[in-house]
């Protein structure tokens, strides 16, 4: 497709604004019935017509070729009409592919030759739906309920039953709900909330959940409220390691437990994407490591395989969290009693011990540290590594392109090109990090990488599809060839 002319500016962006808008009821058709659109990893569904452009627009800038809505609407039409069982679609990379070939083939014949292994394949991607249960509803519970709600599709999946909390008030229900409907960082809430004070629950998008006030994690009946085998993501952070976390499982009704933090002695950690093949029918407590781990290792892991990393130093540049005070006060840690946000502080981080628990192979070659400062969310992690051979800045921004576009970590690993983003820009980003591709730094064999990652929701993300693994839930791929570059 040859450029428009500056006349043509407003009507191709009008046309292809049409064509977006026309997509919204196919995508949320198929993502009924358990048919999920992505456009080179980045959800379809639930999105606004300007959003599926600016996904297109992304996609032309990182992968440089020619991918618009006049390419990828004819590819999804001819999939709507598809009579497919349950799978993940990359609409944007059958696009592309259909490009190469779209003078000796049809659209519909090309679909149904991509398609053809999930064609009539009605078996849902697990038996029943998997029950959650929220065992404490702060900053990431409350974003795990948004994302769990978000995808509930046709409901054959995960399911967001109940959150466990402390009766903080007598309209504690209300409260929690409002926390819910509304975040000063996250925006308000995508859809309805209300609340059935008399029956205790809240009812979001038409998903009830009871609220179940208890403060002993081993002496609820969750059976009561009709829930069973569940799996309990604990976002208390108040037991890390397996005793503690374990008394989860001898409440009535639940199965295993996946805690939003560092697990500690001989507890899993899990990066999805990176090692949640380790996970076995025996591991009924597991952990999702921390926000920052998540952020470094797909990076690291990528970076190790394809150069070799001699050793190197990880910075975290961490927004502040509600650990530290507001204001200077007594803290059982050095510096966090300082006043958040009119400081920055510099404090431990677990981080590059726990990449070598996930890494073996950078035993000894590894340090790290953390500076907390004042803002309220968005972190940045800072990577000085010393590689086993000379590379160029043109030779890693390509490979860190490509693994964010085409390799197994897509879903981890984001990537921008662009040379104004700020944290700020970061927000509700669902990859576990992006890398700066503007701000690499390559001398000899020395590279230093910025990778940013929202330590909230980008977090939140990857703890639910923790959770996907752990339940079972594997979708079938297309193109079957979607993942070119493993690690």
């Amino acid at each position: 497709m040859s450029l428009p002319s500056l006349d043509d500016y407003f009507p191709d962006w009008k046309e292809r604004e049409a064509l977006a808008e026309g997509m919204i009821p196919m995508i949320g058709q198929l993502y009924r019935n358990n048919v999920v659109v992505y456009c080179y990893g980045r959800a379809m569904h639930n999105q606004s017509v300007t959003q599926l452009m600016k996904a297109h627009r992304y996609v032309r800038q990182v992968e440089q070729n020619e991918l618009s809505e006049f390419e990828t609407y004819p590819v999804l039409e001819a999939i709507s009409k598809l009579d497919l069982g349950p799978c993940h679609v990359d609409l944007g990379k059958l696009a592309t592919k259909f490009m190469a070939e779209s003078e000796t083939i049809s659209a519909e014949d090309f679909v149904i030759r991509e398609c053809k292994s999930v064609i009539g394949v009605k078996a849902p991607p697990i038996e029943k739906p998997q029950d959650i249960v929220l065992y404490g509803f702060g900053r990431i519970g409350r974003l795990l309920a948004r994302l769990l709600i978000e995808k509930t599709g046709g409901g054959g999946q995960l399911r967001l039953r109940a959150i466990v909390v402390r009766r903080g008030s007598d309209d504690d229900i209300v409260r929690r709900a409002s926390l819910l409907r509304r975040d000063s960082i996250h925006g308000s809430f995508q859809g309805t909330i209300r609340v059935d004070e008399e029956n205790e629950c809240i009812i979001a998008n038409g998903n009830v959940i009871r609220v179940i006030y208890a403060s002993d994690p081993a002496k609820i009946d969750y059976t009561e409220y009709g829930i069973d085998d569940a799996i309990v993501i604990d976002n208390t952070g108040v037991w890390r390691d397996k005793d503690g976390l374990s008394q989860h499982l001898k409440s009535k009704g639940t199965k295993r437990v996946v805690l939003t933090a560092p697990g500690k002695g001989s507890v899993k950690n899990i990066v999805s994407g990176l090692n949640t093949r380790d996970i076995t029918d025996e591991d009924h407590v597991l952990a999702a490591g921390s926000c920052t781990t998540n952020a470094i290792v797909p990076v690291l892991k990528a970076m190790n395989d394809n150069f070799e990393i001699v050793n190197g130093h990880m910075e975290t540049v961490h927004s502040y969290t509600n650990d530290q005070n507001l204001i200077d006060n007594y803290h059982k840690s050095n510096r966090r009693g300082r006043g958040a946000p009119l400081n920055m502080v510099i404090t431990e981080t677990g981080a590059s011990s726990a990449v070598v628990k996930l890494l073996p192979e950078l035993e000894g070659k590894l340090t790290g540290n953390a500076i907390r400062v004042p803002t309220p969310n968005v972190s940045l992690a800072i990577l000085n590594l010393t590689l086993s051979r000379e590379t160029t800045e043109e030779e890693v921004k390509d490979f860190l392109r490509n693994a964010a576009l085409h390799s197994s970590l897509q879903r981890q690993i984001d990537f921008t090109t662009s040379p104004d983003v700020v944290s700020s820009d970061m927000v509700g980003n669902r990859h576990a990090c992006i890398v700066d591709g503007e701000a690499i730094i390559v001398k000899d064999n020395r590279v230093v990488l910025y990778v940013w990652y929202d330590n909230e929701f980008g977090y939140a993300c990857q703890v639910v599809r923790v959770s996907q693994s752990l339940a079972g839930i594997v979708y079938p791929l297309i193109p079957e060839d979607v993942v070119k570059m493993g690690f």
